[in-house]
């Protein structure tokens, strides 16, 4: 089934052409990822596709009988709302059944409950209400009751996205699932579900990100736009490159052999009579052509600086003992660390662990309340945060970075100018001269990258780097820390960055420890997944014993007296009832999957289930008793 079909879409903004007569399809099923450098149009074709905005030529054609649902970077919510009613302001008829039910449940009256039942079940709301407590849980939202004014602006990016899966899953409209970098302020483990969620659901998908990983698991087509241009791939990340490889290795051959008959035509022109048949016109608009294919210019700035870095003295970096806590939340206990010259640190753990809080520290923005820091005299630290630009509105790119100096200073005395660094990253003279204020979002956060790296720091600081930045500008930001001669910390949840970046992670694990581990990102995750599926597998072999005394919950052993319960707690009691057998199936067969399975990955899948199961019910017995007594 064809969802969307566009022809011939251009699209500019004054002078600056984004895209010029690209077409495509989306079909159903399809999983598509979109690449291509910040201020390229990759925002704007979403926004005409979702009809926020018009195409200056071009059709899009959306079939009728599909939905348009858009995560997008700027999230609109009533701030009084609570997280409970902010998710069931979804327009379905799944999520009215759902509020039919939980009003009679308020009221107790027999004909709206009997009513709401019979909804729940014609429009399959019992699975779609579960699913919706499984998604907020994965995400990290617990309470329900909090105003949608009172979260961070992680938590309510957080919170919208667990209400587009579940409107997605909600509709019983084929659904188009547009999502612009769903990633961003995910930790992890967050970001993991997520993959695994959207590569299982049976979804058709257009989706804007920088996490490859991500990219790769999700998605079996890319497109890229580039040079105003969209160009389709089908496969990896991988065969994207190599595809983009082999077109432009084909490009430049076609102009080598156009510039060869340039300059043969070239000189005829010159040589042409006054007089011209229709045959010379017809050659002259054919050499016009050829000049323009032969003056194509295809050089891609390359990132190879030798730095002229201030010297690293023999003192780097050393905090001993250091303690720090807010009121009861100790974020770090008796950590000590050396830095050393050239190291590249990853630092890792879940939103709200002390990450942040650590660079501060380190930075002397934060005091700590125990230990001591010694910060070598040729230290120079450079700093990019999470907090954004600083700028004058109608202040130039150009001029911005000039304020620190006219040249960037390499090895052997040699320089080069800012404008020469500005296009290494992937700023072209045009948007050089152009307001900052004019800039995309993905832009500004290069342009603040730009001008952290510009001071020639010796020792790198790096908070979410990577967020809302193209992969393009990832690739060049990556050349740059390879080639890096000082010291570096990054904290990142990108998986990729930080596997080809950094050989030393730094793990939060909460309650202030702070695990060292020497290797990449992967690495630590697969050596902490075997220390849990150890752990994980001794505790399982308790499971059969520990619930051999557990009394099945069932009428039969209900006691003969006791209160009346109200209809709601009647209702409860019911559905714990019809729940409780159905995770002790589900349990048993997770256990015999556990018991004949070898390979260590599908172990620790298992037993996580496993785990999420025991808890659940053992959280459905304690109320089951509750109920009963």
């Amino acid at each position: 089934m064809n969802y969307v079909s566009a022809e011939n879409l251009t699209k500019s903004y004054g002078l600056k052409v984004l895209f010029k007569d690209i077409s495509f399809n989306v079909n159903e099923g399809d999983k598509i990822a979109i690449v291509a450098k910040n201020g390229s149009g990759k925002s704007t074709l979403l926004k005409i596709l979702m009809g926020k905005e018009i195409a200056d030529s071009g059709n899009v054609v959306i079939n009728k009988d599909i939905q348009v649902v858009l995560f997008d970077q700027e999230i609109d919510f009533e701030g009084e709302l609570n997280v409970e009613e902010f998710m069931m302001t979804l327009d379905s008829a799944p999520i009215m059944a759902l509020k039919n039910y939980h009003y009679a449940l308020l009221t107790e009256n027999p004909d709206d409950m009997d009513k709401a039942l019979n909804e729940m079940e014609i429009h399959e709301a019992w699975d779609l209400e579960n699913e919706m407590s499984q998604i907020l849980t994965q995400l990290k939202i617990t309470d329900l009751q909090a105003k949608m004014k009172t979260l961070s602006g992680g938590q309510i990016k957080r919170v919208a996205l667990a209400k587009l899966l579940v409107e997605t899953r909600a509709q019983h409209r084929h659904t188009l699932l547009i999502m612009d970098e769903p990633t961003n302020h995910l930790d992890v483990d967050m970001v993991e579900w997520l993959e695994n969620y959207l590569s299982k659901a049976m979804v058709t998908l257009l989706l804007v990100t920088h996490d490859r990983y991500f990219l790769d698991a999700v998605c079996d087509i890319i497109w890229e736009m580039e040079d105003q241009n969209l160009y389709l791939h089908n496969g990896s990340y991988a065969t994207y490159l190599e595809n983009k490889i082999i077109r432009e290795d084909n490009l430049n051959s076609t102009i080598d052999k156009a510039q060869n008959l340039y300059r043969k035509e070239l000189e005829w022109m010159r040589r042409q009579p006054k007089a011209r048949t229709t045959k010379s016109k017809s050659r002259i608009g054919d050499f016009y052509e050829t000049e323009k294919v032969a003056k194509t210019n295809t050089k891609k700035e390359k990132l190879e600086l030798d730095f002229e870095m201030k010297r690293l003295g023999n003192k780097i970096l050393e905090l001993k003992n250091i303690d720090k806590s807010f009121g009861d939340k100790l974020l770090l206990k008796n950590f000590s660390y050396q830095f050393q010259r050239g190291e590249k640190v990853g630092i890792v753990g879940k939103n709200g662990a002390g990450k942040s809080t650590l660079l501060n520290i380190i930075q002397g923005f934060e005091p700590y309340d125990n230990g001591s820091i010694e910060t070598g005299e040729t230290i120079k630290f450079g700093y990019f945060s999470q907090k954004g630009l600083q700028y004058k509105e109608e202040e130039r790119v150009i001029d911005f970075i000039k304020e620190i100096g006219e040249n960037f200073p390499l090895a052997n005395g040699r320089t080069i100018s800012a404008s020469q660094f500005l296009r290494l990253f992937l700023f072209d003279d045009q948007t050089q001269y152009s307001p900052i204020s004019k800039l995309s979002g993905g832009e500004k956060r290069r342009l603040h990258l730009m001008y952290v790296l510009y001071q020639n720091p010796n020792f790198l600081i790096f908070d979410e780097p990577t967020n809302d930045l193209d992969l393009p500008t990832l690739t060049v930001l990556e050349n740059f820390l390879l080639q890096f001669q000082g010291s570096l910390i990054i904290v990142s949840h990108d998986r990729y960055f930080m596997d080809r970046i950094v050989d030393h992670v730094l793990a939060f694990e909460g309650e202030g420890v702070i695990k060292d581990f020497v290797g990449n990102f992967s690495e630590y995750r697969e050596a902490k997944s075997q220390d849990q599926s150890k752990k994980t597998q001794v505790e399982v072999r308790e499971v059969p014993k520990k619930t051999e005394t557990v009394p099945e919950p069932s009428a039969a052993t209900a006691p003969t007296t006791k209160k009346k319960l109200s209809f709601k707690e009647q209702r409860e009691l019911d559905m714990i009832d019809k729940e409780i057998p159905k995770l002790e199936k589900q349990r048993s067969e997770i256990l015999e999957k556990l018991n004949n399975e070898t390979d260590y990955e599908k172990i620790s899948v298992f037993s996580a289930e496993l785990e999420k199961i025991s808890e659940k019910m053992e959280a459905l017995e304690m109320r089951w008793l509750e109920l009963q007594d």
